[in-house]
């Protein structure tokens, strides 16, 4: 179910899972129903009450919601009354549990050094260039937080992810550290590299920049991860933050 998971200090726990914790999108895939039920196993497992674990309706956007504690949304909730429409949530006190779901983009989730606040990022080309992940951590200063740690999940890598140059010269005159080149010597882009480029010049502690060392976190090489590229419409997977 995990491609990586730890509890990276007393009672808060990090995580990412692969694609055998099955589709956990509900707006691709074709059946809601079994993302659903993918959902609640996932509580489950997290030991989370279900329907406490929030989700996000994610549009490439460069919004940040913030998210206060709240009861678990019933079973059969409609996904738009409890998912805000953003690409990045804010827990302020950390209790609420946390999904960002990519198959491609870079997912990142935050946390107070402090042991307070989380967060979870969703970082495609268009939020890389808007910032996303550098908005959430002004966002958590904003609340006092001052020692932020962060963690990447897996990705297209810079090797695969072919652009044309054009759109390659585009990212990176804002985001310089985007700048890639394929394994074949064309046009590529990093995101993984530009986002952990855009923490470390917030002084951020990037903790992880690849949470699977024994293997590879590329969502196109990989087959235990959702890739949009490799397959578009299977799924998507979750980067997560919780406290249990």
């Amino acid at each position: 179910m995990f491609f990586w998971r730890e509890e990276v200090r007393p009672g808060l726990h990090v995580a990412f899972t692969s694609a055998a914790a099955g589709n956990l999108a509900l707006s691709v895939g074709g059946d809601p129903e079994a993302a659903l039920h993918s959902r609640r196993a996932l509580e489950a497992s997290l030991g989370v009450l279900p329907g406490s674990l929030r989700f996000m309706n994610q549009t490439h956007s460069s919004v940040v919601a913030d998210v206060g504690p709240a009861a678990a949304a019933p079973a059969d909730a409609a996904p738009a009354t409890v998912a805000p429409a953003a690409d990045a949530m804010v827990s302020a006190d950390g209790s609420v549990p946390l999904a960002v779901l990519v198959a491609d983009c870079v997912p990142v989730v935050l946390a107070d050094r402090r042991g307070r606040a989380t967060a979870v990022v969703h970082a495609g080309r268009q939020g890389t260039l808007d910032g996303i992940a550098g908005r959430t951590v002004l966002r958590l200063r904003q609340q006092g937080v001052t020692e932020i740690d962060a963690w990447i999940g897996p990705s297209v890598c810079g090797e695969c992810y072919e652009v044309p140059a054009s759109m390659r010269d585009e990212v990176s005159a804002v985001v310089p550290s985007a700048r890639a080149t394929t394994r074949h010597g064309t046009p590529s882009l990093d995101l993984r590299a530009a986002v952990a480029g855009q923490l470390d010049e917030l002084g951020v502690d990037v903790l992880s920049r690849d949470c699977a060392l024994s293997e590879s976190s590329c969502t196109l090489e990989n087959r235990r991860l959702f890739s949009h590229r490799r397959e578009p419409g299977a799924g998507r997977f979750a980067g997560l933050v919780w406290r249990a």
